[in-house]
């Protein structure tokens, strides 16, 4: 047997409380020992990793990977590769595409493409309704036969609360996960950002953090009553993080993500009307920023992307009508190592938190522990990376980071042992 050997990192999984310079050997696929060399076989490639980081590879449980249906935005080709440039080797994608991901045909091609493109997996997340209108049951057993790790309705609103419960009760029926993004759309109707002096001093239309925290609240009593497997995808205000931790303390089974954005980044950042910042859900307070990168720190709260690739036109009309997303898997990484950085995101938690948290989320283990598959990545945390527009990876042109240079850059990213970018 012929092994990769990795040696002289520091390897980081917070899942198994690991934090230790050490050398790792990987042969068909798979871990075989950690910190010492096997009994038998020999060295086929090695890797001196001194200085870098090896961490479990990044899952991302939500982004717009905007095919097919919208290529001028992005390709599964385009964005799959952006993100291993921040370190993910598993992307949740939302079905919000052209057609809807509402059939077994539409999923099978998403696959399809990735599989193609060889970079990061997609995970399929089908419809839960017909066209995501909000009416009708999509065919939930059929996409999770066809390869749906688990259902959502993206941002579209469902009908009523009849309809969510009826979703609910068929999910819970097959043991099927729902995604479930809490937005009363009746409150964010016609809003562009967060309701607070910001939007008043800018004359914009707010979104009040009523919008999240009453979806929330009866997204959590429908949880409760069906027993179905639920996951909140992308909360962003000081009040859900309570409204869950007292779910989860009553005994409710649910989970939840923010998007790094809103750990990054508040509502002051549109100041000047800087349309890269109209994102859904919007960017809120400091103090909203603080307690979700506090429930972060505690191991409550996983990471997402929200990523969301745009042409310039859709950014270039006024900051109302602008088109809502941010391009964010070529930052990803280093921006969220600035967290660190500064010491509001904790190393282990931000590992936790896109990889740990979010594989418990899909039942799937992503630990790098011996006989495990290597799905893992090797991180520079001082290399430097000078962003341009023209050389990102992702199609989308509406980045964060285009413009600047920032520290915390990828070595090399495995998935099933094979080196897929680096």
């Amino acid at each position: 047997m012929r092994y990769l050997h990795i040696e002289n990192a520091r390897l980081i999984d917070p899942s198994q409380n690991l934090d230790q310079v050490t050398d790792v050997y990987v042969a068909e696929g798979r871990i075989h020992a950690i910190g010492h060399k096997p009994a038998t076989g020999g060295i086929e490639h090695s890797i001196d990793a001194s200085g870098l980081l090896l961490v479990p590879g990044l899952i991302d449980l939500g982004a717009h990977l905007a095919e097919p249906g919208f290529t001028h935005k992005g390709s599964i080709a385009s964005e799959t590769r952006a993100a291993c440039a921040s370190g993910f080797t598993h992307v949740c994608a939302l079905p919000d595409t052209k057609p809807v991901a509402d059939s077994p045909a539409v999923i099978q091609l998403i696959q399809e493409k990735a599989a193609k493109a060889g970079f990061a997996k997609v995970l399929p997340l089908g419809a839960l309704t017909q066209g995501l209108a909000g009416e009708q049951l999509a065919s939930m057993f059929s996409l999770r036969e066809a390869g749906c790790v688990a259902l959502s309705n993206a941002r579209a609103p469902f009908k009523d609360s009849y309809v969510l419960r009826r979703v609910m009760e068929y999910a819970a029926t097959y043991d099927i996960p729902v995604f479930l993004n809490p937005d009363d759309a009746a409150l964010s109707d016609g809003g562009c950002m967060h309701e607070g002096p910001t939007a008043t001093r800018l004359g914009l239309t707010g979104i009040p953090q009523t919008a999240e925290t009453i979806a929330l609240a009866q997204m959590l009593l429908l949880v409760e009553q069906t027993g179905v497997r639920a996951h909140i995808s992308q909360i962003s205000c000081a009040r859900s993080v309570r409204m869950l931790a007292q779910a989860r303390e009553q005994g409710i089974r649910v989970s939840a993500d923010t998007p790094l954005a809103n750990l990054i980044y508040t509502d002051e950042a549109v100041t000047g009307y800087n349309s890269q910042f109209n994102v859904q859900p919007p960017l809120r307070s400091e103090s909203d920023r603080q307690a979700l990168l506090a429930a972060v720190n505690a191991g409550e709260l996983a990471i997402s992307s929200n990523h969301r690739p745009h042409e310039v036109a859709a950014k270039k009309a006024p900051f109302a009508d602008a088109e809502p997303g941010m391009s964010i898997f070529d930052g990803f990484l280093p921006l969220a190592l600035q967290l660190v950085e500064r010491g509001e995101l904790e190393l282990s938690a931000f590992i936790r938190a896109t990889s740990a948290l979010p594989a418990q989320v899909l039942g799937q283990n992503q630990s790098l522990s011996e006989g495990n598959w290597f799905n893992a990545v090797l991180i520079n945390p001082d290399a430097e990376q000078s962003f341009r527009r023209s050389t990102l990876l992702s199609k989308g042109r509406n980045s964060p980071v285009a413009g600047k240079t920032l520290k915390g850059a990828v070595n090399a990213v495995f998935i099933d042992g094979r080196k897929v970018f680096g």
